[in-house]
């Protein structure tokens, strides 16, 4: 895979040299840093021309800083000619403000959809939205990954008393998913 380049953001390091691992890349060379006024500093620390590339960065943490050092990040790939620069966002920022609940209430979420088209992403990697209705904010591709196989398979595997478990649901949003997770759950005790 010689045309992938693949770089990461400060929110998760360990997930995105776990990425490169399985793929058998090397991270891409980047350096970040803050200016004394507190502003982000990226500089990409190697050739991207004509390269497709993968931007890490979750949006878990410092939500702002790593919003923003992943917007700079979009950006200088793209002005340094990368010819395609895809966002991997485990935990997609702003996503609760996804509608507009109340009067002058903003939909966050699809500033930030805006913000990362604007940058220059070509595409959007994400898991778990809050709700699905947030790809439809993007002009761009979005694939929205869903975790529930993995966390289901992981619990039948190292929790012994898993026919006995109960899920529950952080939040009302959580709860039809909560409830699909259940049914799947039900099936594995059946035999499905």
């Amino acid at each position: 895979m010689p045309n992938i380049k693949i770089f990461s953001g400060s929110s998760h390091p360990d997930l995105s040299q776990k990425i490169a691992d399985r793929l058998g890349l090397e991270l891409g060379k980047v350096v970040t840093k803050k200016f004394s006024n507190q502003e982000t500093c990226v500089e990409i620390g190697e050739s991207v021309r004509g390269e497709d590339v993968y931007i890490v960065q979750s949006g878990c943490g410092e939500i702002n800083d790593n919003l923003m050092e992943l917007l700079i990040m979009i950006n200088a790939c793209k002005i340094a000619s990368a010819s395609r620069v895809t966002a991997v966002i485990p935990c997609f920022p702003y996503a609760r403000q996804d509608k507009k609940d109340k009067s002058r209430a903003p939909i966050s979420a699809k500033l930030v959809a805006n913000m990362l088209s604007v940058a220059g992403a070509d595409h959007i990697i994400t898991m778990d939205l809050h709700a699905s209705q947030i790809q439809g904010f993007f002009d761009i591709p979005v694939d929205n990954l869903y975790a529930e196989p993995a966390v289901l398979k992981w619990i039948k595997e190292n929790i012994n008393e898993w026919k006995n478990c109960t899920i529950v649901s952080p939040d009302a949003g959580g709860a039809k998913r909560c409830t699909m997770e259940m049914s799947v759950f039900y099936s594995f005790r059946c035999g499905g």
